[in-house]
């Protein structure tokens, strides 16, 4: 059994097709209790992101559980697997730790560095181990890589190097506003999760005037207003049918609600014949799926920075954070080091089987010898058989000591053929490999799962 990641991120598919995959806790939990039905899955989890999709899976069988993974997200999405095979990615064994270490380390998100990953994953993972469809496989990787993440962000200068995503969605905006903070300015905040949380604590960090919050919950948004007002920010609360209302008050509006339909579309903007259609409007969008409709951008005065734009940016940037390596290869030893010890903690987990049934094996010998004894030497009395079994059990546990710490110690140094795979090997246990990362488009056809929705077939 090992570790078994399938995902896609900003790096290798468009905004529009991780559109199609994101998961709200609903389905990130159905589909995690999917996945665990499989016959090749035993555990998963998934990390569900504005930048990312993948699911982390304990597999008995690679190939097997790369084609259920696939399977499943084909049917969630309604995306054909032969169109996910051409944007995934898949990691195995060793490969999987080390990716989910450099992820939640922030090594691998839009923008280097960034904090808010590690709380993504710890959340992904407790709500699948609330879920029950993560075992002690996932539960040892997930809280080495949330221990990773931490050193990473306390023994690095890696937070300077990156910014959160909102950080940086802002730091666009004023650059397009051509403005250097948000002195004077009203900002309306549509949703109050954490992204929108985010957003208001930074917009009060750059001097917004007001902050206007508006949530389909109201009582949410009057709490956010409230820490706001407490953190010496102007804010007030509106209900979230004001929106509209709002844009024809505000300097700039952020959106952060995750909707399954727009929160701002073109016909929401003040009408081009009132004096309100010609003050200059910036829209900011946190959210996959997108929140506001593209079509805003063609009104005159609006402008528009949403997850599609902040990756183009963020391209360039990520060139001139790599330049600045140290702290990049700070991060990156640290995340060597502890998977190291990761893979060597498992590996002497996987050899503690074989030891075991080892060990198990010498007790029977002792047993059956035992008992040849008494059938040969009725004779001798019960404190004469028993003087001869902890001898015989302390020359067994005697010669079984060296092979034991040999075989651990054999087992965390080796990165390839361990001592594991001898003693599995001698009692026919099964095999694993050591790790393996490739695309998903690379894997070689395997036959079609049986349909689990026939009924799509005619739609």
């Amino acid at each position: 059994m090992s570790v078994l990641v399938v995902g896609m991120s900003h790096q290798s598919a468009p905004v529009a097709l991780l559109e199609q995959l994101s998961m709200d806790n609903t389905i990130q939990h159905d589909t995690c209790s999917r996945l665990v039905d499989c016959s090749a899955l035993s555990e998963a989890m998934i990390v569900s992101t504005c930048n990312r999709l993948e699911v982390y899976a304990v597999t008995n069988s690679f190939h097997m559980g790369v084609q259920e993974v696939v399977g499943v997200l084909a049917d969630v999405s309604d995306v054909p697997a032969d169109t996910l095979r051409g944007y995934l990615y898949v990691r195995y064994a060793d490969a999987a730790a080390e990716h989910l270490m450099t992820v939640t380390s922030g090594l691998d998100s839009m923008v280097i560095g960034e904090q808010q990953i590690i709380g993504q994953v710890r959340t992904a993972y407790q709500a699948a181990t609330e879920e029950g469809t993560v075992g002690p496989r996932l539960h040892a990787l997930a809280q080495a890589a949330l221990h990773v993440g931490k050193r990473v962000h306390s023994e690095t200068d890696i937070d300077a190097a990156g910014a959160s995503m909102v950080s940086f969605a802002f730091d666009q905006a004023l650059t397009a506003m051509e403005a250097s903070d948000l002195a004077g300015q009203r900002v309306l905040i549509l949703g109050a999760g954490a992204m929108a949380s985010l957003a208001a604590t930074h917009a009060g960090r750059l001097g917004a005037a007001e902050l206007v919050i508006a949530n389909r919950t109201l009582e949410r948004a009057e709490n956010l207003a409230q820490h706001a007002e407490e953190a010496g920010v102007k804010a007030r609360a509106v209900p979230f049918t004001e929106r509209c209302t709002q844009l024809a008050e505000v300097d700039m509006a952020v959106s952060a609600t995750g909707s399954d339909s727009f929160t701002i579309t073109a016909a929401d903007l003040p009408a081009k014949e009132t004096a309100a259609a010609h003050r200059p409007l910036m829209l900011v969008d946190l959210s996959l799926p997108r929140d506001i409709d593209d079509a805003v951008a063609e009104h005159h005065g609006v402008r528009l920075v949403n997850i599609e734009s902040l990756s183009n940016s963020l391209q360039a940037a990520n060139t001139e954070v790599a330049a600045a390596t140290d702290p990049r290869q700070a991060a990156e030893r640290i995340v060597a080091e502890e998977l190291d010890s990761y893979t060597s903690a498992q590996r002497v987990r996987d050899v503690a089987p074989a030891i075991g049934a080892l060990h198990r094996r010498a007790a029977d010998v002792v047993a059956c010898e035992l008992g040849r004894l008494r059938q040969k030497s009725p004779e001798l009395t019960e404190q004469q058989v028993d003087d001869v079994r902890q001898a015989l059990k302390r020359v067994a546990d005697k010669l079984l000591h060296e092979p034991t710490v040999r075989a651990k110690k054999l087992a965390a140094d080796s990165g390839t053929v361990d001592h594991a795979t001898a003693l599995q090997e001698l009692f026919g246990f099964q095999l694993e490999g050591t790790g393996v990362a490739v695309e998903a488009a690379e894997l070689p056809d395997l036959p079609d799962l049986p349909d689990t929705h026939p009924e799509r077939k005619d739609a």
